[in-house]
C-alpha cells in the first residue's frame, strides 16, 4: 500500500508560486455594472504526480443579501493529499485596497465531519473566515491555491473540472492549465461551442479558455445521462483505460487478507458447511456483508481510493463501497469462486467511454462474479439480497473491471429483476354499488431495498408513525383512503417484509360511454411514454431508462348481484415488451368475482431513437387495451338501495367497521371522522355524518367542513341552523365563492331574499374575478325565490354583455321553466344553449321541464332519457321524469322514478313546491 506523506492540517499563509499569471482583464464601465461575480480565474499546474489548484475569485456584493452570504468564507481541503495555501485576502472600496491578511484575519479550520449525516467520513478539513469591515458595493477579492498528490494513482495525476456557462454572467473568466513538455498529459473538453488548443512556451505547455462557455445545447428531459452531463474539462496522465484498470489491480488484491483462525475465517467456514453450491455461497458472502457491515464512506487516511482491510472492516462493522468489494472478494476467493472488482459511476455511467480515462470517471465499485459459466454483479452496498435476487442486473451502464492485465470499459446488459419490489394483493369488496367506496383487504409483500428500508423504519417510529407510514404506502399502491388494523412484519429468513392492512378506498368506478367502468390500469395505467424530438438536433437522441426494477398485482373484486350482467373489455391477458417495460397480465371475471395478476417491469434498456414512434404507438395501444369492468346499465347503485339494503350489504358493514377502527386506533386523528362523515352523507344518512363532522368541527374548523355540515342540516329540514353554518363558514373566509353562494341561497330559503341579494350586489360591487360567477348566482337566486320578471331582465343584461354563453342562456330557461313564463322564449334559450355547450345535460334537464309545462310530454321524455342515460345521478332530473310518467298515466314508473329522486335529495319537493309541483 502506498504510503501517505500528511501536509498542513492548518492554512498556509504564502505568495502565490511564479507561474501564476495575472488575471484576465475585466470588462470596460462602471464597476457597478458588473456582474456580482466579477472575476473567476483557474489557473492549474500538473508538476509529475502533483497538481496545483489556484483559484482568484472577485465577486461585487451586490445586496444586502449578497453581503449576508458573501462575509463567511469556506475552503474545504484534504490534508491527507496536500495543502492550503491563501495567497491574498483584500476588500477593494472606492479605489482603496484594504489587506484582510496585513489586518490579522486568519482562517479557522472546522474539524467537524460535514457529511457524516449522509454517511461519509471524507477526512476534509474546512477553513471558515468571517470577513470583518466588508459592506454592500465591496469587491471580495480572494486567492488561494490547494496542492494534491494522490498516492493510489501510482504517479499519476487527475482533474475534472465542472465549468461556468452562461446564462451564468461573469465579469472575466478563465482556465489555464501548465504542465512540462515531456509529461504532456490528455486532456478532454466535455463542452458545447469551446475549442483549446495546447500551446508550448518553452519547456512548458499551457492550455486556457475563457469563462463562461457558451450556453449548453437544450436537450430532451428523457435523453440518457451522457447527453445530459455537465460541461466538464478532464485531464489526465493514465495512458489509456487499461492503464486505469493496472493501477487499482493492487488495491484489491486478496492474498492473505483473511487470516486462518480469524473471526472472518471462521465466517467463511460457516458458510461453506451451511451452503454446498458455489451460488448459495456467494450469495450468503453478499447477505453478511450487505447486512452485517453498515455503511460509511471513508474518504480519509487516504481513503478516497484505498479500501480498508477486510479484517478492520469486519473488526468495526462499517466501510464504504470500497472496503465492502475487498471484504467481498476476499471471502469469494477464500471460497475458491472467480470474482473481480468493478469501477462504475452511478448516474452518468452511460457516459464512461465518451470520458477521459481516469479514476475520476467512476464514483462506485463492486463485484462481478463468475459461477458455472455465468456472471453475477454483487453490490455489498446493496440491502436485503437474496438467492433469488442473485441474477439481477444493476442499471449503472458500463463499467471497468479491475485487472492486473488491464480491461476496457463493458457495459452490463440489463434484464428484469427476478423479483418486484413489491408484491401486492388487494381484496376488495364492491358488491353493494359500484359507486360506494371499497373497503379492501391489502397484503404488501417488499423485498430488497424496499423491504431493509421498512424494517429500518419499523424499529425506529412508535406506533403512531407507524400507521401514518402504513396509510403512505398502502395509498400509493391502492388508492387514497383510511386503513385500520396495519402491521409490518419483517421476516429475518426470507429477507422479506410484509405490510396489511384493511382499508377503505376511493370508488374506482367512473363514467365512460353512460356505463360504469372500472379501469384495471395499475402502473402500465400510469406510464407516460411521450418523448419530444421534433427538434432536427433531437432525432438521434434515445430514450434513458430507470434501472430495473418490477412491481406485482393480485387483485379480486367481489362484483354486485353475483356478477349478473358484468363483462370484461380490452385486452384480459398481455406478454409485451413497450418502450422498455416488460408487461404480462390475466384477468378474469368467473363467479362474482374479478381476479387479475399483474407484472410490471422496467427492463432498464434505453429506447433507440428510431423506436420511439413505434413504442409510443404501442404504449399507447396497450394502454387503450387496459382492461376494464363494465357494469350492466342496471347495475345497483347507493340510491337505488334502501336504508334496510344498505345496513345488509357486506361492503357497507365493511366500510364502517374499518371506519370504526381507524377512529378508535387514534381518536385524536380527525381525518377518519371526517372520511367517515363524507361516506354516511353520500349514502343519505345525514344525521350520522352530523355527529361526526360535529366532532372534526370542534377541533379543526373549515370553510369546507362548515359548508358540509350545512349541506347535512338542510337535508335533514333545519335550513334555520344551515344558514348558522353558512355564515359561520363565511366568517372564516368572507371571500369564498362556496360560502357566499351557500348564505345567499340559505338566506333566500329561509324567507330573508332582501338579505340574499343584499349580500351578493356587497360582493359584485368589489369587482374582481369572482364577480362573473356572482352576478350569475343573483340571477338564480332571483329567478327562484323573487320577481321572475326581474330575474329574466337581469339574465338579459348579462347575456348582452357575453352573448353565446350556454350556461347564462341555460339559466334564463330554467328560470322560466320553471316559473313557468315566457315559455316559447325558454323553448330558444334551451335549445341553443344545447347547440352551443359541449356538455348538454344541464340545458337537456332545463328544456325537458319547458317541455313539461307546454304539454309535450313525449318531447320532455325524450329529453330526460338522454340526461339519465348519460348521467343517472341527476335526482331534478328523476323528479321531472316522474311528472311527466305521471301526467301520460304510466303512475307505476312515476312511483318508482319518484322515490329515487327523494332518496337522492331529502328537500326536493320542498324545493320543486316553489314551481308549483304536486307530486
Amino acid at each position: 500500500m502506498p504510503a501517505l506523506a500528511w501536509a498542513s492540517e492548518t492554512p498556509l499563509y504564502q505568495s502565490a508560486p511564479a507561474w501564476v499569471s495575472a488575471a484576465p482583464a475585466l470588462p470596460a464601465g462602471p464597476v457597478d455594472e458588473l456582474p456580482p461575480l466579477v472575476l473567476l480565474d483557474f489557473q492549474k499546474r500538473i508538476e509529475g504526480d502533483k497538481l496545483t489548484s489556484y483559484v482568484h475569485q472577485r465577486t461585487r456584493i451586490a445586496s444586502a443579501e449578497m453581503l449576508s452570504q458573501a462575509a463567511t468564507l469556506t475552503l474545504p481541503w484534504a490534508p491527507d493529499k496536500g495543502d492550503l495555501i491563501v495567497h491574498g485576502l483584500t476588500i477593494l472600496r472606492d479605489g482603496q485596497t484594504i489587506d484582510l491578511l496585513a489586518k490579522g484575519q486568519r482562517f479557522t479550520v472546522l474539524r467537524r465531519e460535514q457529511a457524516l449525516e449522509q454517511r461519509e467520513l471524507t477526512g476534509i478539513l474546512t477553513a471558515t473566515l468571517a470577513v470583518e469591515g466588508l459592506e454592500v458595493g465591496d469587491l471580495l477579492d480572494l486567492r488561494f491555491s490547494v496542492t494534491g498528490r494522490d498516492p493510489a494513482l501510482g504517479g499519476r495525476v487527475q482533474d475534472v473540472v465542472p465549468l461556468p456557462a452562461l446564462p451564468l454572467r461573469i465579469g472575466a473568466g478563465r482556465v489555464r492549465y501548465l504542465w512540462s513538455n515531456d509529461s504532456a498529459p490528455k486532456y478532454k473538453l466535455l463542452a458545447d461551442g469551446v475549442t483549446a488548443t495546447p500551446v508550448r512556451k518553452g519547456d512548458t505547455t499551457e492550455l486556457s479558455f475563457a469563462l463562461p462557455l457558451a450556453k449548453p445545447k437544450d436537450m430532451p428531459e428523457d435523453a440518457p445521462a451522457r447527453y445530459r452531463h455537465p460541461p466538464l474539462i478532464e485531464v489526465a496522465s493514465f495512458a489509456d483505460w487499461t492503464d486505469v484498470s493496472r493501477t487499482f489491480a493492487p488495491l484489491y488484491k486478496t492474498d492473505g487478507l483473511i487470516a486462518p483462525g480469524s473471526a472472518l475465517a471462521n465466517e467463511v467456514a460457516a458458510i461453506e458447511k451451511a451452503e454446498a453450491t458455489p451460488l448459495g455461497r456467494a450469495q450468503r458472502a453478499l447477505e453478511l456483508v450487505q447486512g452485517k457491515i453498515r455503511y460509511l464512506a471513508v474518504g480519509m487516511d487516504g481513503g478516497n481510493y484505498l479500501p480498508q482491510a477486510p479484517a478492520k472492516t469486519w473488526e468495526v462493522r462499517y466501510g464504504d463501497c470500497k472496503a465492502k468489494t475487498l471484504m467481498l472478494l476476499a471471502m469469494l476467493h477464500a471460497m475458491g469462486i472467480e470474482a473481480e472488482p468493478v469501477v462504475a459511476n452511478v448516474g452518468l455511467g452511460d457516459a464512461v467511454p465518451e470520458r477521459l480515462p481516469s479514476a475520476a470517471a467512476f464514483n462506485h465499485v463492486f463485484v462481478r462474479a463468475t459461477i458455472g459459466g455465468e456472471v453475477l454483479w454483487l453490490d455489498g452496498t446493496g440491502s436485503n439480497a437474496r438467492l433469488p435476487d442473485i441474477r439481477d442486473t444493476p442499471g449503472v451502464g458500463y463499467v471497468l473491471p479491475i485487472r492486473a492485465a488491464g480491461a476496457t470499459p463493458m457495459r452490463i446488459e440489463t434484464h428484469p429483476n427476478a423479483r418486484p419490489i413489491a408484491s401486492v394483493t388487494i381484496d376488495a369488496d364492491e358488491s353493494g354499488a359500484v359507486d360506494l367506496p371499497s373497503p379492501v383487504e391489502v397484503t404488501m409483500v417488499t423485498h430488497g431495498q424496499m423491504a431493509a428500508q421498512l424494517r429500518a423504519a419499523k424499529s425506529q417510529v412508535g406506533p403512531k408513525e407507524q400507521h401514518e407510514l402504513i396509510s403512505t404506502i398502502l395509498q400509493q399502491a391502492v388508492g387514497e383512503g383510511q386503513f385500520a388494523e396495519g402491521t409490518i412484519t419483517p421476516d429475518s429468513a426470507s429477507g422479506d417484509v410484509v405490510v396489511r392492512a384493511k382499508g377503505v378506498v376511493n370508488t374506482s368506478w367512473s363514467v365512460e360511454d353512460r356505463r360504469r367502468k372500472r379501469s384495471l390500469g395499475g402502473a402500465l395505467g400510469e406510464l407516460n411514454f411521450t418523448p419530444d424530438r421534433s427538434r432536427p438536433d433531437w432525432s438521434s437522441i434515445p430514450v434513458a431508462a430507470p434501472p430495473p426494477f418490477g412491481v406485482e398485482r393480485h387483485v379480486k373484486v367481489k362484483l354486485p348481484d353475483g356478477g349478473r350482467g358484468f363483462t370484461l373489455e380490452g385486452a384480459p391477458d398481455a406478454d409485451q415488451r413497450l418502450a422498455g417495460y416488460v408487461v404480462k397480465r390475466t384477468t378474469r371475471l368467473s363467479g362474482g368475482t374479478m381476479t387479475m395478476d399483474e407484472r410490471f417491469d422496467a427492463a432498464g434498456t434505453e429506447v433507440p431513437a428510431a423506436r420511439i414512434a413505434v413504442e409510443r404507438d404501442a404504449v399507447a395501444t396497450a394502454k387503450a387495451n387496459i382492461p376494464r369492468v363494465v357494469a350492466p346499465v342496471d347495475t345497483p347503485r347507493r340510491w337505488t338501495l334502501d336504508d334496510a339494503t344498505l345496513a345488509k350489504s357486506s361492503q357497507v358493514q365493511a366500510i364502517r367497521a374499518i371506519f370504526g377502527k381507524a377512529i378508535a386506533a387514534d381518536p385524536e386523528e380527525m381525518s377518519g371522522y371526517q372520511s367517515r362523515a363524507a361516506f354516511e352523507s353520500g349514502i343519505g344518512n345525514y344525521r350520522a355524518a352530523l355527529a361526526d363532522l360535529d366532532k372534526v368541527i370542534a377541533k379543526e374548523p373549515s370553510v369546507d367542513l362548515y359548508l358540509q355540515r350545512s349541506y347535512a342540516q338542510f337535508n335533514l329540514g333545519d335550513p334555520t341552523k344551515a344558514l348558522a353554518d353558512a355564515e359561520r363558514a363565511r366568517a372564516l373566509d368572507p371571500a369564498a365563492n362556496g360560502a357566499i353562494a351557500q348564505v345567499a341561497q340559505t338566506r333566500a330559503e329561509t324567507g330573508d331574499l332582501r338579505g340574499a341579494v343584499a349580500l351578493l350586489d356587497e360582493r359584485i360591487a368589489l369587482g374582481g374575478e369572482s364577480r362573473p360567477f356572482l352576478r350569475q348566482m343573483k340571477a338564480s337566486v332571483l329567478g327562484e325565490f323573487g320577481n321572475p320578471q326581474e330575474a329574466v331582465a337581469f339574465y338579459d343584461t348579462l347575456i348582452a354583455e357575453k352573448p353565446g354563453s350556454p350556461t347564462l342562456l341555460n339559466g334564463r330557461c330554467w328560470t322560466k321553466g320553471t316559473r313557468n313564463i315566457m315559455l316559447d322564449t325558454a323553448l330558444k334559450d334551451c335549445t341553443k344553449a344545447i347547440e352551443l355547450s359541449d356538455d348538454t345535460l344541464a340545458a337537456l334537464d332545463s328544456r325537458a321541464l319547458v317541455w313539461y309545462r307546454m304539454g309535450r310530454y313525449p318531447e320532455a321524455l325524450a329529453d330526460l332519457d338522454t340526461v339519465l342515460a348519460a348521467n343517472p345521478d341527476m335526482a331534478a332530473s328523476r323528479y321531472v321524469r316522474a311528472a311527466v310518467l305521471k301526467a301520460m298515466q304510466r303512475d307505476g314508473e312515476a312511483a318508482g322514478e319518484l322515490a329515487l329522486a327523494r332518496r337522492m335529495n331529502p328537500t326536493i319537493d320542498r324545493q320543486y313546491a316553489r314551481y308549483g309541483f304536486k307530486m
